[in-house]
């Protein structure tokens, strides 16, 4: 069983107790003859493993959603196959509203390094909200000899071979790592890992100088010290780490955002849709669920359906590109 720590039970704490602040939306209509939605549990499938970043993502949300909603909202963790095994699994539910799922960036990634999917991910879905946003940063052991990223491009270039570390074939942190290696025309190369925890054990203990992985597995060890951040994946400075620079600061055009993103099954009523996005915009604008999110290395974001949409338009294309010139593909 997978125990918290006292310091997130104590922000799910806060959160439960400002939800009961967050204003319920107006009700919205199903297609079935106008009643109001929702009139029983919702149930919102995670697409990963219980503890990890996107169930935390997930329960940091659920108490503010009962409330603006009006209904208990049962978190499901079906996880497997790089988020796939959930997915599928709302991409068969029901339209309803009563089946949704929140998932990681993953979620565009997938279509082009999986040879084949069980779903499609631009027509089986239908975006309801962007959740929140976490940046990739690239660490470094301590006794790496560069202090910046400057530094690091400049050293690694003086080098046959330097390894770096990811969560795995596929993921995020390979993802940005492998962007970095094309952009610069770095020698690096890729160590995965099965997860980010283990990735992060090797590289505070010295088994490998870099890694690329997501901030909440790391924001501890860089904050004691034990890790130096050179750079974070996404276009912008985090306010986590507001002095790490952002990689494209030294490398222009260099974006990796690793989002929380909720959907629903394709052909869900809009009314349904903006009545739980809504929801998700309302816990984003609340204190409480900024600061849980921050304090996971994440930033709360609540954003509207159309632009969910675009994100998923527009990184389809743009990880297939990369994964074919990276030659990434999981078999």
């Amino acid at each position: 069983m997978h125990v918290r720590s006292p310091f997130l039970l104590a922000q799910l704490a806060r959160v439960a107790a400002a939800a009961t602040f967050i204003a319920a939306t107006a009700p919205a209509h199903a297609a079935n003859g106008g009643q109001a939605y929702p009139t029983k549990p919702i149930s919102l499938i995670v697409s990963y493993p219980a503890g990890g970043s996107v169930d935390v993502a997930a329960r940091i949300l659920q108490e503010p959603l009962r409330q603006a909603l009006g209904q208990p909202i049962v978190i499901e963790n079906k996880g497997g196959a790089g988020g796939t095994i959930g997915t599928r699994y709302v991409a068969s539910a029901a339209p309803d509203g009563y089946t949704l799922l929140i998932t990681l960036s993953s979620h565009t990634i997938n279509p082009a390094i999986y040879a084949s999917l069980p779903f499609d991910t631009e027509k089986d879905f239908a975006s309801v909200s962007m959740v929140a946003s976490a940046p990739q940063v690239l660490v470094a052991h301590p006794s790496f000899p560069a202090k910046t990223l400057q530094e690091a491009i400049a050293y690694i270039k003086t080098r046959k071979e330097v390894p770096y570390g990811s969560a795995g074939t596929g993921s995020p942190s390979h993802i940005a790592g492998e962007l970095l290696k094309l952009k610069t025309g770095l020698p690096l190369t890729h160590v995965p890992y099965r997860g980010g925890g283990p990735a992060t054990v090797d590289v505070v203990g010295g088994q490998i100088p870099l890694l690329w992985v997501s901030l909440p597995s790391v924001a501890g060890h860089i904050k004691e010290g034990r890790l130096r951040a050179l750079a974070v994946s996404t276009e912008k400075r985090t306010p986590v780490l507001p002095d790490v620079p952002s990689v494209a600061e030294t490398v222009p055009g260099f974006n990796v955002d690793s989002w929380y993103a909720m959907f629903a099954p394709a052909g869900t009523p809009p009314a349904v849709i903006a009545r739980v996005q809504s929801a998700v915009a309302a816990a984003a604008r609340d204190k409480a669920v900024q600061e849980a999110f921050i304090a996971q290395g994440a930033v709360a974001v609540g954003g509207t359906p159309a632009e969910l949409d675009q994100v998923v338009k527009t990184e389809i294309p743009m990880w297939k590109s990369l994964a074919k010139e990276a030659d990434i593909s999981v078999k």
